[in-house]
């Protein structure tokens, strides 16, 4: 990075606002109206001046009025509500002046709770107009759970759904001492003093709009609007503070890779929005670009986001991990009916696919014969029966991706652009390049940021630092614990281990924090022994090793299994791929339970070998799994092994299989 310069754009005159930077001489805060230098470059990508969130929008809402914004999901009638920008922008200014007449204070949040929608959009940014800061709660917590953020960040409105999550607030808003309203979005609300939807904008039209443009006019882009709550895989959620030019300069970086274009992206919502890359995809994009986001059902993720995708038609989709297995998983069932016909099609096209990208890789981009007839063929149908037809660009985010389904999906001519970043830089930091892609890595740094490994060992692995505009300014009420992620000198650290290669590409290597030192001493990172087990053996959803101070490494892995629609649990009953799978072995059990009981032979002796072959992959006898155990249900975010971005609870998983853990170290 160039030798940067503290900006000074603005004085505290209070007049400037919103798009004005605020006087001070910090680089870090826990205060809630705190606010951190931001420093600029005399040239390049970073030296782009600061803007704020509403001026982003009102400047899209001015360009492009009548463009559609935001399209709700059908309502009973099969019906879907549109936003045009303009609406989009007005219908914010009005929720905004309701929030300030139920008494939003300065540097105070309003928490919202729900599946994406409309009003999860415009109850965020209306927070952001109205000097507040927007704070996402996941739908998956407790009540204690909830009480910890909209206390820990001085709530005085919450903005939820339904009854479902209103029960939560209800239970809990006795203890919240700053709390002031409770609005519900969706029905009626049957509890006296809860506001609906329509409570709320009617309260906002009596309002004149000079209090809000008098709150407008002290905001400063170097001061807190977004709060994201981590999921707390251990210990209690930390509170990211990000400010307007964090987030808005994090999203700058990535549209130099992803070269999207104005008034042309087309995005589907469903991730949560608690979440800061869903925050960065779905409402960032769509008033930096003007963007068209649908939204999706609630059961998205168990089963109906293609109906989403079949209207929508998006031109970008990002997915976490299980997404694309999900759609694998299916896919894989259809061509387990395919007849003999279709399959040597199908085998065919994968391989033209496949040499397309290998040359590609290699720096020969060149669409020959069968890669154009195999798209024509077969990819383009596939796509269209995915919804993903017009779809330009597919991402991966929030947790590492399976290689072989990366491979699969590249094969289909689908190639899964990986990423890698964290809440605490605001979203994105590396993404993998259409045109230079890699299979195994999560890409290049984004322009105008910086990586650096600190404490580098023999093989080449160090920690995962970060640097830029992008990087947070530190967590709410916790000073102990920004020193502990952001040193000094403003590199994030991350606590993720990487190694970089010749061509500047990152590759995760593990976390630190999962990092097992076995009683004769040597250190082994998880990650990577778990991903060669589940690359051969497909037949299995989750490898979690384990070795701590123990002297030697074992595993507890999971096996496929049909998941309950309604909750997200996982049932007894394997998966189809599994039962087939199965029944090639000559094994006859259905369930995982009939498996564990009978120590079903075929199948613990298949897995067994899949383990000994990952083994000799092993750069020492350490780092060699010595036994396994079946666990009795997959991982999930209801069973508790897996937190809100569906990210391993490791802790969880060694208390709660503490016996078995103990029983193969006998």
């Amino acid at each position: 990075m160039n030798q940067s310069t503290t900006c000074t754009l603005a004085s505290e005159t209070g007049l400037d606002g919103p798009d004005q930077v605020l006087s001070t001489d910090i680089d870090a805060t826990c205060n809630a109206g705190g606010r951190v230098r931001i420093k600029l470059d005399s040239n390049g990508s970073n030296s782009c001046m600061p803007v704020s969130i509403p001026g982003v929008l009102t400047r899209t809402a001015k360009l492009y009025p009548d463009h559609i914004a935001l399209v709700s999901r059908p309502d009973v009638n099969g019906k879907r509500a549109t936003y045009t920008f303009q609406e989009y922008e007005s219908v914010i200014r009005i929720v905004a002046k309701a929030f300030l007449k139920l008494g939003l204070e300065r540097y105070h949040s309003v928490c919202i709770m729900g599946f994406n929608s409309p009003e999860w959009f415009i109850a965020d940014l209306a927070t952001i107009y109205a000097g507040g800061i927007a704070t996402g709660i996941y739908i998956t917590n407790s009540p204690k759970a909830c009480q910890y953020c909209a206390e820990d960040s001085r709530a005085n409105i919450i903005v939820v759904e339904d009854e479902k999550q209103l029960r939560k607030i209800l239970q809990i808003k006795h203890n919240l001492p700053h709390l002031k309203a409770i609005v519900q979005y969706n029905g009626i609300p049957t509890e006296k003093d809860v506001l609906s939807w329509n409570d709320l904008l009617d309260i906002g039209k009596k309002e004149s709009e000079d209090k809000l443009l008098s709150v407008l006019k002290t905001i400063g882009v170097n001061e807190c609007c977004i709060l994201v709550y981590t999921s707390g895989t251990v210990g209690s959620p930390k509170a990211v503070m990000l400010n307007h030019d964090n987030v808005l300069f994090n999203l700058r970086a990535l549209l130099q890779m992803l070269r999207l274009k104005e008034k042309s992206e087309i995005i589907v919502s469903y991730l949560p929005l608690s979440h800061m890359a869903a925050q960065l995809i779905d409402i960032v994009i769509n008033i930096m670009l003007a963007s068209t986001v649908y939204f999706a059902d609630p059961s998205a993720l168990k089963g109906t986001l293609i109906n989403t995708l079949l209207v929508a038609q998006p031109t970008f989709f990002v997915g976490v991990p299980r997404v694309w297995e999900k759609i694998y998983e299916k896919m894989q069932e259809n061509a387990h009916n395919n007849g003999v016909i279709k399959t040597c099609i199908a085998k065919w096209a994968k391989a033209q696919a496949l040499h397309y990208y290998t040359n590609k890789i290699n720096g020969m981009d060149y669409k020959h014969w069968g890669y154009v007839f195999a798209k024509w063929l077969v990819f383009d149908k596939v796509k269209a029966a995915l919804g993903l037809n017009k779809c330009q660009i597919f991402g991966s985010s929030a947790a590492p991706l399976n290689i072989d389904i990366k491979k699969y999906f590249l094969s289909l001519d689908m190639p899964l652009l990986e990423g890698y970043g964290m809440s605490e830089c605001s979203g994105a930091h590396t993404l993998n390049d259409i045109n230079k892609y890699s299979v195994d890595g999560v890409g290049k740094t984004l322009p105008g940021l910086c990586t650096k490994l600190d404490n580098i060992d023999e093989h080449g692995e160090g920690e995962i630092c970060m640097s830029g505009r992008h990087i947070f300014m530190g967590y709410l009420n916790a000073p102990e614990k920004i020193e502990e992620t952001k040193d000094k000198n403003g590199w994030l650290h991350s606590g993720d281990l990487g190694k970089l290669d010749s061509n500047g590409n990152l590759f995760i290597t593990g976390r630190i924090k999962d990092l097992i030192i076995t009683s004769g001493g040597e250190n082994v990172a998880p990650y990577n022994i778990e991903q060669s087990i589940l690359s051969e053996i497909p037949y299995l959803s989750n490898a979690t090793v384990i070795g701590d101070r123990r002297k030697y490494l074992t595993v507890l892995v999971t096996l496929k299994s049909k998941m309950n629609e309604e909750t997200g649990a996982p049932l007894d009953t394997l998966a189809p791929d599994v039962l087939k799978w199965a029944h090639s072995i000559g094994s006859s059990a259905k369930t995982v339970t009939e498996v564990i009981n009978s120590r079903d032979t075929a199948i613990y002796e298949e897995i067994d070998k899949a383990i000994k072959r990952a083994n000799m992959q092993a750069i020492s006898n350490a780092q060699k799994v010595q036994k396994f155990e079946i666990l009795p249900h997959d991982f999930s975010i209801p069973t508790g092994e897996l937190g809100p971005t569906l990210k391993l609870k490791r802790n969880v998983v060694q208390t709660v299989y503490a016996d078995l853990i103990n029983k193969m170290y006998e």
